[in-house]
């Protein structure tokens, strides 16, 4: 018999408010090996104010999350958890080449700048090694970001409205992206306004709505 997936990330009763405002929850999930998940909902569902809580960036003010059997905090995060939000967080004076390699610094884990090189152009960015994050368009940027979280050791995706400022190569981009680390036994956990979504492999949808789903 077939063992059951393993769940990277398990969430019980997980609440936050703001100001005693409640912005989602009580909300049960999770998230297994092998497994993209969608959360799809309105402007003002929590779908992004989830995603911080599940990264560690915000800490939930009821319930309990875990990721790999350990409390969610700010270590996991950056060890075990790859982020992707609607800031980049890109140094705008620095080349394509030069951000990823900062950031494979601070994740522990240089890399070669042929390794570095191949995975801007699995995004479409060869030729961009040297332009400055500054100077690319939005969709440029996004392809940026996608690089390098292709370059993240992290098991979990935690992936904020990905599909954003992208065209439709770019949209098939992301869905082959997460096809590949889910078959790899990674898991993906990302929001969506659209219909955009559809990754190959084992998916998900969780539907939020008025913070709940």
């Amino acid at each position: 018999m077939d063992s059951a997936p393993a769940a990277l990330l398990v969430a019980r009763g997980l609440t936050y408010h703001r100001n005693q405002d409640p912005i989602f929850g009580p909300l049960d999930l999770h998230v297994d090996a092998g497994e993209a998940v969608l959360v799809r909902g309105g402007n003002g569902a929590g779908k992004t104010t989830l995603l911080k809580v599940l990264a560690g960036l915000l800490e939930a003010t009821g319930g309990s999350a875990t990721l790999l059997g350990a409390p969610v905090d700010t270590d996991h995060l950056a060890r075990h958890c790859a982020y992707l939000g609607h800031r980049l967080g890109h140094k705008a004076e620095l080349g394509g080449l030069d951000n990823l390699r900062y950031a494979a610094t601070l994740q522990g884990r240089p890399r070669t700048d042929a390794d570095l090189e191949a995975a801007l152009a699995a995004v479409g960015l060869a030729g961009y090694e040297d332009s400055p994050a500054g100077r690319m368009s939005a969709g440029q940027n996004k392809r940026l970001a996608l690089a390098r979280l292709s370059l993240h050791p992290g098991k979990l995706w935690l992936m904020d409205e990905p599909y954003a400022n992208l065209d439709l190569d770019g949209i098939a981009l992301v869905d082959r992206m997460v096809g590949a680390h889910t078959a790899a036994g990674g898991a993906a956990f990302i929001t969506t306004h659209g219909a955009y979504a559809a990754p190959p492999g084992r998916v998900r949808v969780i539907e939020l709505h008025g913070g709940r789903a």
